[in-house]
């Protein structure tokens, strides 16, 4: 570019374009740049701890980004969505909290899938000498004495709800339901038998298998329950190009490998 003019008016005009170059620089320099992709973020049942942990590190083996994991009772996770907290995947122990997401639009229901099945077991501390089988009119209340029964909420956590069914449809709920201690999710329930703080509890066997300082009096018979499933599904505001992916991941035989080493079970499909 040629410049006319006085030699004063060509250095007015150079010195000009110079603080023009400059300003123009300083803006592009503080102007918010795009960020990478971000890792998809998970909220899951708090019995998913280990296991979903073991198989988001090999997820990230194959080059992906290690997502963010949440893990809290399906009924405390829901409430989250509900109240817009940003994430990609939510993951349930039961059918109901997913069933409350979808039903107000919160969800991508092409997503939904059942990912895992798990059980339902009576723990004792393990130094326990407790033993017992549950069966229509088994002596729970004999066995707990002056004991705490330890559940989660039975009346919005899945692992709590699957308990007070079982307890029920035994015929036996109305004799402990006085004595239960109640945890805000099924790993809080857990840790009080741990602690000896309660003579016996319900838990998910895959629980029970992550917890040393207890052990498995027995099985509930699957009768006594509605089956324990856990549904994924992609959230509505799912932003992560990952989210889908991942949701893929979790469902193949390499991830269900894994789950399996914790003692889910697989959901036929």
């Amino acid at each position: 570019m040629t410049l006319k003019g006085t030699p004063a008016l060509r250095r007015t005009l150079l010195l000009l374009l110079a603080v023009i170059v400059i300003a123009a620089g300083a803006f592009w320099a503080l102007k918010p740049r795009p960020e990478p992709d971000a890792a998809p973020v998970v909220l899951a049942a708090a019995s998913l701890q280990e296991a979903l942990t073991d198989a988001a590190k090999v997820w990230s083996a194959h080059g992906h980004a290690v997502p963010v994991l949440s893990f809290a009772a399906s009924s405390a996770l829901a409430r989250q969505v509900e109240a817009g907290v940003p994430a990609d995947l939510f993951i349930s122990a039961d059918e109901k909290w997913m069933d409350t997401l979808g039903a107000k639009g919160l969800i991508r229901p092409e997503s939904r899938a059942t990912l895992l099945g798990n059980s339902l077991v009576l723990i004792a501390p393990a130094a326990s000498q407790i033993a017992l089988t549950p069966a229509p009119g088994f002596p729970l209340a004999r066995a707990l004495g002056n004991g705490k029964l330890a559940l989660a909420d039975p009346d919005g956590v899945p692992a709590g709800r699957y308990a007070k069914q079982a307890l029920q449809k035994l015929g036996v709920w109305e004799q402990v339901a006085g004595q239960v201690a109640a945890g805000d999710n099924v790993r809080a329930a857990l840790a009080l038998v741990a602690r000896g703080e309660a003579a016996l509890g319900v838990v998910y066997a895959t629980d029970a298998r992550a917890e040393p300082k207890v052990r498995i009096v027995a099985t509930f018979p699957p009768a006594s329950h509605v089956p324990i499933t856990y549904p994924v599904a992609l959230l509505k505001t799912s932003r992560s190009p990952d989210a889908e992916p991942l949701r893929a991941f979790l469902l193949s035989p390499e991830a269900q490998r894994v789950f399996q080493r914790y003692g889910f079970t697989m959901p036929i499909r």
